[in-house]
Order: C-alpha cells, then structure tokens, then sequence
C-alpha cells in the first residue's frame, strides 16, 4: 500500500488510543497484545505489504472488533445491519462480541461462493432499480457447474403440449432492467449479479437461495401459511395459469410473500420433489419489496438440494430476453388496473425434461429430470396459490399481505387471483384442471374462493391482510 504505520507506546493505560471505546478492553484482550507486538509499538516501524486484514489483526488485535465492524458496515448495504432474527442473533454485534478469526472466514467464505455463481459476461447492464445484470455466455452458466452437464450446451426447444396457444401478444418488456431498451446478446443469459450484501443478508453462506421451511416458533406451524388451489390422486405432465401480479407490504426482512405454480410428487417428508415458479416479494433474497419472478427446486423437502433462480447448478436457462429473480413491472393496483403473467410448466415427452415458459411461446429455460427421483416420472399433485411465512412468535401473526392483501370476496380489481387453470395429461395435452379443490389453512387471515367461466376457465380469487381482528 505504501504508507507506514507508527505504533506509539500505550500512555495511561489504554492500548490503541486511536479507537475511542478501547477502554472497555476485557483483560482477556489485553493479553492477546503480544510482546512482539508491544516491542514494535516502542518505536519500530513496519510497512504494510500484503492481506490490509491480517495486518490490522497483528497491530490492532485489542481493538479488531470494533475494526472489522466497521468494515462490514462500510462494505454492506443498509439493510444487512438490520436487526437479524432468531436464527441469525449469533452474528449480531449488538448481542455479543465479535470473533475476528470467525468473521474474516464467513467474509472468504462469502467471497468464495460470489465467485463461484458470478460468471464472467459479455455485457453488463445497471438497472434503475440497483440490479446489475450480467449477459452471461449460455454455456458458462452456474447449470453448467453441475457434474452432468459440465461441458454441455442448452437443449433444443421441445414439443409444446397440444391445445397450448403460441399465437398471443408477447410484451416487449416486463421487467424492470429492459426498460430504458437494453437487452443481452444472443448467446448469453442475463443473470441478476448476487452482491456481498444479498449473502450478508442470510442465516448463512449455505442458506443463502434456500426456502427455509423452519422457524423457531412456540406454536405447531412451521411459519409457512398457504391459500391454494390443488389438484391431486392422477399422474400430472405439467401445468399453466395466469397469474395476477401485486407487489404486497411484507413486515420485515426474514418473511416472504409468493403466488405460485407448484409441481409436486413424492411424500411431504424427506423425499418431496417441487418444480415452482411464479412471483415474490423477499427483502432477505433481494433487498427490496419489488414483485420478481422467479424459480425453485429441491428433491429433498428444501433440505440441502436445490435454490431459488440460478443461485446453483439446476436450471437451465435458454432464454435471452428475460432475467429471472429481476423485479417485474407493471404490478397490479387497487382498484386499478390489473396485470398478470401466463407460466407453462410440462415435462418434455421426448427427454423427459421439465421445461418453462413465459407468456406466449417464450421459452425461459428447464430443470434437467435427473435433478429428481419422483419428478423424473411425473407430479402426483399439482398447486396453484399463495404463499407467506409468519415468522411471529408466541401466538401473534404478521401483517404480511397475500396477494393484493384482500380477501377473496373483494373480487375483480381488489383481490388477487389464478385464471385458466389447466393441467397437462399423460398424452400431452393442456386441459382444464379437473376437481380443482381449494384450501387455505388459516382463513381468517388469508382465503381463496374458487370459480369457472367461459372467459376465465377455472379460476379463483384469493389473499388476504394477515393480522386483522379475526387473525390473531
């Protein structure tokens, strides 16, 4: 770097005098200042050439905690020094000191892991919303990673289920980084740049893109409440639905609010298979309360396979025009007018893939079959819905909005709904979802009310307020 540092002799003392809260040293502390390092403070000098962090241990070891909190704040967005949860209290300054040693790994770890799902682009694009896009060359992208499909290329487009229409308007735009007209080259795929602060924002390194289905709680819920539409006891292929697009108030950082197509197979226990995409609002995964699209899987109940988007090698994406995990816009409003999105899940008869499309023939991407063990046959249910997590404690429940925070009897314009729901047969063919069933296992604080026309198909409304007088 080339400046020197002088280490004056301690007076009065008080070690570091450059730190103001030095003087509350623990006397443990105190006894990791070395003699090498009391000899240099007499008066020898050293140059600072290599890690700024390990030198900052060897100097200022009495005062590193408050050195390296200062760093973090420097280095994390605003939103990462918010208070942490339960889970995550073990990281906070605020509750107990800091462990140099610890924290200078978790930041590697970090690193590591940043450089591991950053790809190099070919072009990089700033959103007016803070995303950074990256157009990324399709064949580096982290699915590649994966060990059965390093060293391969993106499938072909395969053959879409009969009855499915391709011939509808495809909107130029829906997201917020295409806007100002930018697109990615053909050839690559444009992935939302995951930040320092994203991982920050996580329990951890290793839960970071996972839906956690746990909290700690004193009720029997695991945090996670529900108001869906489900069809189940046939073998499925696939599914579609428009869904109604809002962009719900969530009531802190480490709860979420989705809407959703769900493809199931398996028990729910250890061994659960899901396909989901759809819309979310998750300050923890992105920092914001926009509405993004995104993608999940997992072969394991959401226990160690599996993420959100392209946070791991799973999906793979063809498309270049779309970037999944980026805010869409425009969103529903009160009363107002209304905007959703038409996503096709269906297994591919051919490679036995499962395949995902946007609006009207645009191909987003796969999930290649041997990522699953049910799912690499069929789905035995299939779901369509909402979904949040109540991260409350002792009884109370959260104010986090369903949908467009309505309940289901406000109808058209005020509550949030699924429209043209179908599913995809054994023979490939898209029909209309048969006993669609609905259920909402807490309905005082979210419903759903099902229906079906000739305009809509089967439908229903569904959402809700979360804590109101009904809602405990």
């Amino acid at each position: 770097m080339g400046r020197e540092f002088v280490l004056r002799k301690p007076r009065n003392g008080i070690k570091c005098r450059r730190f103001d809260r030095c003087n509350t040293m623990r006397q443990t502390e105190t006894e990791l200042f070395s003699e090498e390092t009391r000899e240099r403070s007499r008066g020898r000098r050293r140059r600072i050439n290599g890690s700024f962090f390990l030198d900052m241990i060897i100097f200022f070891r009495p005062c590193f905690s408050n050195f390296l909190f200062l760093s973090l704040f420097i280095l994390s967005s605003s939103s990462s020094s918010s208070v942490l949860s339960t889970e995550t209290e073990n990281l906070s300054p605020r509750n107990q000191t800091l462990r140099p040693l610890e924290e200078l790994n978790k930041l590697k770890a970090i690193n590591q892991h940043l450089r591991k799902i950053n790809k190099p682009s070919v072009k990089t694009i700033h959103s007016s919303d803070g995303d950074i896009i990256d157009c990324v060359l399709s064949h580096q992208q982290p699915a590649f990673d994966h060990p059965r499909l390093r060293g391969q290329k993106p499938l072909d487009p395969p053959e879409r289920p009969s009855g499915h229409n391709t011939r509808g308007l495809r909107p130029k735009s829906f997201q917020l980084w295409r806007m100002e007209g930018e697109t990615c080259p053909e050839g690559t795929v444009p992935i939302r740049r995951t930040k320092q602060e994203d991982i920050l924002r996580a329990n951890s390194v290793s839960a970071f893109g996972k839906k956690l289905r746990h909290f700690r709680r004193d009720t029997s819920s695991n945090g996670h409440e529900h108001a869906v539409g489900y069809v189940s006891g046939e073998k499925y292929f696939g599914a579609k639905a428009s869904i109604n697009v809002w962009a719900p108030q969530v009531q802190n950082q480490y709860e979420f609010s989705l809407s959703q197509i769900w493809i199931i197979s398996g028990s729910f226990g250890n061994d659960l298979n899901t396909i989901e995409a759809g819309w979310q609002v998750s300050p923890e995964l992105y920092g914001d309360n926009y509405p993004r699209f995104f993608t999940y899987w997992t072969n394991d109940a959401y226990q160690a396979t599996g993420c959100y988007n392209l946070l791991c090698s799973g999906f793979v994406q063809t498309n270049s025009q779309i970037a999944i995990g980026a805010a869409i816009s425009p969103s529903s409003s009160f009363k107002g007018g209304q905007f959703d999105i038409t996503l096709l899940i269906w297994k591919d008869p051919k490679h036995g893939n499962w395949w995902l499309e946007f609006g009207s023939g645009i191909l987003v991407g796969y999930w290649p079959s041997f990522l699953f063990t049910h799912l690499r046959e069929h789905a035995s249910m299939v779901q369509y819905g909402g979904e949040v997590v109540n991260s409350s404690p002792f009884g109370a429940h959260t104010s986090t909005q369903m949908g467009s925070g309505h309940f289901a009897e406000d109808g058209f314009t005020k509550a949030s709904y699924f429209r043209n729901i179908q599913v995809v047969d054994w023979d490939n063919n898209l029909v209309p979802s048969p006993n669609l069933r609905v259920l909402a296992d807490h309905p005082n604080c979210y419903d759903i009310q099902g229906g079906s026309n000739k305009a809509w198909g089967n439908y229903f409304y569904y959402g809700g307020p979360g804590k109101n007088p009904k809602c405990p």
